[in-house]
């Protein structure tokens, strides 16, 4: 019988005030369990980051936040860190870890899988924004917490080191029992990610769960996107369509025979598409319109 994943971390009827102003309310209970990849998705404001600190307890909140972990098996990548510049980035990383690089072979593995042994020389200040994310990134994970939080891990990178940085992160986890909580703006970087998605706006819980299960709830059975234009939207004018960024028409597709019809008719027309059962962005975009139609 397959043991159930334990809990580590539940949230509920969870209220946090700046001044008079809500910045964060959640009502129906969160859980994280073990092996939980959770994106934290949402506009600016939404109260991503206040999430973080209030599970931190840098932030005063009303309500429940109960957890079997301590607070030094939990690990956090804050969007903005800076650290000395009297030293050579090494000796920063040995200071703070209390430990030698040569001595240590799990930190000369992470040093060598982010490739960063050219910059253990250079003063902080020297570093690319890359380089910088990947220095905090190997503090984050000589941790080895059980839970770990990723506050806009590559922000401010070009697409490129972007993308170089998350193909490391998700083979590093790769058949790891650790649980991520992720907050990005980069959908493709949670598409590779996360496993589960955690949408707020405005400071309320939209939905969490699986992010399957959310995209048949907001989506159907797969969907079909294409570039927006007067021709495509005539052509596909009596599709059902679901909301989505303004360039863009997303087709749900709740059948396969329905897939199939769509198929044909995109191929006749010579048409540039794309089909996925996954699209955050586009459970992203449904679940907010969903909700604000209920306001």
């Amino acid at each position: 019988m397959e043991q159930k994943p334990s809990t580590l971390l539940s949230i509920e009827n969870l209220t946090v005030h700046y001044g008079k102003d809500t910045a964060l309310e959640i009502e129906t209970p969160i859980s994280i369990e073990e092996g939980d990849r959770v994106g934290i998705i949402g506009s600016n404001g939404a109260g991503k980051t206040t999430l973080i600190k209030s599970i931190l307890g840098l932030v005063n909140y009303q309500g429940s936040i109960r957890t079997n972990l301590t607070m030094e098996q939990i690990a956090t990548h804050m969007q903005f860190n800076e650290y000395t510049d009297a030293m050579a980035t090494r000796y920063i990383m040995e200071t703070i870890l209390q430990t030698k690089i040569s001595k240590n072979p799990k930190l000369r593995e992470l040093i060598e899988y982010f490739e960063f042994e050219d910059c253990l020389r250079k003063k902080y200040s020297k570093l690319s924004g890359g380089q910088k994310q990947r220095f905090t990134i190997i503090m984050v994970l000589m941790q080895d917490a059980p839970l770990t939080f990723y506050d806009e891990v590559t922000s401010g990178l070009d697409f490129e080191t972007r993308q170089k940085l998350v193909e490391k992160m998700v083979s590093w986890y790769r058949d790891k029992d650790s649980s991520l909580c992720i907050i990005s703006h980069y959908y493709e970087e949670l598409e590779s990610l996360a496993n589960k998605l955690l949408i707020l706006d405005k400071g309320h819980v939209i939905d969490y769960g699986k992010k399957e299960e959310l995209f048949q709830k907001y989506c159907g059975r797969a969907v079909i996107i294409l570039n927006r234009s007067e021709e495509n939207e005539l052509l596909f004018k009596d599709y059902k369509k679901l909301a989505s960024p303004a360039h863009l028409i997303a087709l749900s597709c709740e059948t396969e025979e329905k897939e199939r019809e769509l198929t044909r008719l995109l191929l006749e027309h010579n048409l540039d598409y794309t089909r996925s059962s996954t699209d955050i962005e586009i459970i992203y975009t449904n679940a907010i319109a969903e909700w604000r139609v209920k306001l």
